[in-house]
């Protein structure tokens, strides 16, 4: 049976934590430039381009999703 590797060394907390820091700050930074976030024409809220915003429901112009519709469904309780 082979046997598994082993450090020769205890890897310091410093070591690790810088390691794990660079790559968080490489994978926040692709992270930042996949995702565009623009203000809705309509609203003025923050929204991911070429989507629906999830504050007023337009998109392009047109009224895709009815929030007063929604709105009615949560708020409406048969008794």
């Amino acid at each position: 049976m082979a046997k598994h590797p082993v450090p020769k060394k205890k890897t310091a907390k410093t070591t690790s934590k810088q390691r794990y820091g660079s790559f968080k700050g490489k994978v926040l930074k692709k992270l930042s430039n996949a995702v565009n976030l623009i203000d809705c024409p309509n609203c003025g809220a923050k929204q991911q381009s070429h989507t629906v915003c999830h504050e007023c429901g337009q998109y392009r112009g047109r009224q895709v999703i009815d929030k007063q519709k929604e709105e009615a469904k949560i708020t409406k309780i048969k008794a």
